[in-house]
Parts: C-alpha cells; sequence; structure tokens
C-alpha cells in the first residue's frame, strides 16, 4: 500500500510542475502578445482647419422707432406687439382738441391777412391810377405801396402759419410709413408724449440677420464679407448661408463686440427673435495639427506619443495653440514627417513597442528619420 501511495503522490507532482509549466508559458505568451498592441498612428495634417461657433439671435436688419411728431395726450391705440402693419396704417391718435384750436386760430388770422392784403391792394391800385394825373404825389403813393407790400408779406406769414398748423393736426395721427411688424409697444392710452418719444418699435419687413457677441481675443479673425453658416436652435439639421455684414467698432459692457451676419437666404422661413448659432471655418496653411485624442498632459505640459523607426514610441512635449473642434495646432514640438499615436495615450509606456496601423487597419512602416 506504502508503494502505491507514493507512486500516487508521485504522479500528482509531476502533473502540477506540468501545469505550471504550461500556465507559465501561457502567461509569458499573453505577457509579449500584450507588450506589442496594435496602434492606429497618423501623420500630423499641415493645414488646420478650425471651426468656431457664437449664439445669437434673428433681427430685422432695418428697425426703426415710430414716434409722434407732435406732443399731446393719447386716446387711441390700434396696434399692438407681433402685429402686421402695412404703409398708411393708423397706429395711435392723440387728442387733438388743442391742435384744433391752434387750427381755427391760424384760419383766422389768415383770413384777416387776406382782408388786409385785398385792401391794400385796392388802394394801391387807386394810386397808381392817380399818379400820371399828378393827383397825388410820388411820396404817397410809395407810402401806399410800402403798405400794400407789408399787407402781402403779412398774407404770406398767416398762410404759412396755418399751413403748419394744418399739419401738426395731422400729425396726431401715428402713421406707419412701412411694411413690417410690431416689437415692442412704449404707449398707452391716456398717457402724455413729448414729440419725438417712441411710442413704438417696428421690425421692417425684409431681409434678416443674426447678431453675434464675439470675444475681443477673437474678433481679430473676424472680417466683413466673411462666409459663415447658421443654424437655428429649433431646426438644428437646416443650415442657412450668410456673409458677415457689419462689425461693431466698440465692445459692449460685456467685452464682447457686436458682429452682424447677414443671411443669403432662408428670410421667409426664419422668425423675428429666433435663437440662432453661427459658424465661421478658418483654415490655416503651413501650421502642423493633430487629432485631439492624441493629445494629453503631464501636469502643465501637453505632449503627444511619437512612433520611432523600430516600432517603439517616445514621449514628446509639444506647445499647442487654440483648441478646435476636432483637432489643436502644434506650434512647435513636431515635425511633418512623424508618426503620432491616436487614441489610448493614457494607456501607454515609453519604450514600449507597437504595432503602427492606419485608419483603415493597414500596417504603416516607419522610415528612418520620421521621428523626433
Amino acid at each position: 500500500m506504502s508503494t502505491v501511495k507514493i507512486a500516487v503522490k508521485t504522479a500528482l507532482v509531476s502533473m502540477m510542475i506540468i501545469c505550471s509549466v504550461t500556465l507559465l508559458g501561457c502567461s509569458t505568451e499573453a505577457t509579449e502578445t500584450e507588450q506589442v498592441p496594435f496602434v492606429m498612428v497618423t501623420q500630423p495634417n499641415s493645414t488646420h482647419n478650425e471651426q468656431k461657433s457664437y449664439a445669437g439671435d434673428v433681427q430685422a436688419r432695418q428697425q426703426t422707432a415710430l414716434a409722434f411728431r407732435v406732443g399731446g395726450q393719447i386716446i387711441e391705440r390700434y396696434v399692438d406687439v407681433g402685429d402686421q402693419v402695412k404703409v398708411g396704417q393708423v397706429l395711435a391718435k392723440l387728442d387733438v382738441k388743442d391742435a384744433q384750436l391752434q387750427l381755427n386760430a391760424a384760419k383766422a388770422q389768415l383770413e384777416s391777412a387776406q382782408s388786409a392784403a385785398k385792401i391794400a391792394a385796392d388802394e394801391r391800385q387807386r394810386f397808381k391810377q392817380l399818379l400820371p394825373m399828378n393827383a397825388v404825389s410820388r411820396s404817397q403813393y410809395d407810402a401806399v405801396d410800402n403798405q400794400y407790400k407789408s399787407a402781402m408779406s403779412a398774407l404770406k406769414q398767416a398762410q404759412s402759419n396755418y399751413q403748419v398748423t394744418s399739419n401738426q393736426t395731422g400729425y396726431n395721427q401715428l402713421i406707419a410709413n412701412k411694411n413690417g411688424v410690431i416689437t415692442a409697444r412704449n404707449i398707452e392710452v391716456g398717457q402724455v408724449v413729448a414729440a419725438g418719444q417712441a411710442a413704438y418699435q417696428m421690425a421692417i419687413a425684409g431681409d434678416r440677420e443674426v447678431v453675434i457677441g464675439v470675444p475681443e481675443q477673437a474678433i481679430s479673425e473676424i472680417k466683413v464679407g466673411q462666409t459663415a453658416w447658421v443654424t437655428l436652435w429649433s431646426k438644428p439639421e437646416d443650415k442657412f448661408a450668410g456673409y458677415v455684414r457689419e462689425i461693431s467698432p466698440a465692445a459692449d459692457q460685456s467685452r464682447t463686440f457686436s458682429v452682424k451676419v447677414a443671411l443669403r437666404e432662408g428670410n421667409a422661413a426664419i422668425q423675428l427673435g429666433q435663437s440662432a448659432r453661427v459658424f465661421f471655418n478658418n483654415s490655416q496653411n503651413n501650421v502642423l495639427s493633430v487629432p485631439l485624442s492624441s493629445v494629453s498632459a503631464n501636469g502643465q505640459q501637453a505632449y503627444v506619443w511619437v512612433v520611432k523607426p523600430d516600432q517603439t514610441i517616445h514621449k514628446v512635449a509639444v506647445n499647442l495653440g487654440a483648441y478646435g473642434r476636432d483637432s489643436v495646432p502644434v506650434l512647435s514640438g513636431l515635425n511633418p514627417q512623424d508618426y503620432v499615436v491616436i487614441g489610448g495615450v493614457h494607456l501607454l509606456r515609453e519604450q514600449q513597442k507597437i504595432q503602427p496601423i492606419d485608419r483603415e487597419n493597414r500596417a504603416v512602416k516607419i522610415r528612418a528619420g520620421a521621428a523626433s
């Protein structure tokens, strides 16, 4: 029995040793496989395409304030915010009692001046007939002639005064001078307004534009006439072509510059006040850029993994420009012929051996001199 037990124990020990050796071999193979992973690489792009966007709202290209040309008390208003108005439409009225009294007074003055002018004209005509017969002296005729001229001047003054007063009576009606939509109302019935005080704000029908605020560090990149694309928050899948029409020469209190982007199309489909976003594409030649997924950082220092000809990787510190949507410009640290690792950069280590592949999963051969 002891001999059998010894044989069994020996067999078990042998099996354990064989299994251990086998597992060790498998572990070694797995470790070797992990040390040579497939890693996607790419070369820096020599043209950096940067896209920036800014939020804004849709406004009418032309807007105007509507006001009475005379002061008075409002007795009627006929439109409100959002109403469409036509040329010649009456929007509001003032009390015309005082204006009517002034018109009556001006009319009486005009009638008096007309009567005085008629008397002066008849008198002048009689003296003119008597002058050749020496029935009146020259000085008497000159005096009558001067009275006639004075009466005619007074008549013209009364006519002008009556015309002005008549116009002011008509100014008691606020009339739309353009087709458009009312965007603001600043008056109420019973309110006393002064001449020129804004009663309504009106957006004139026609072209639309998007007004955005651009920070001072980016305003130098935008030029008048520059092409842009506009999308609406309500319809982000639709794009409308536009261009920069106007740039404010001074920043507002928020330290941003107002930029107006006119729309080339879609004016009928875009409503006033809609939220929009304006996109600008900026291409920089002879500027290296890499995908954002290739960049990592150690503290404040950014770096990328560069592949050497022996297919090992090396950490290279780089100086970066302003981050774009998908890429970032590299100001220094890389050469155009370098290959950098894309993605998973935090899982790699210095001098690790890799198998580089491109975006199509094809093997990439790193030539001598390609690495920094």
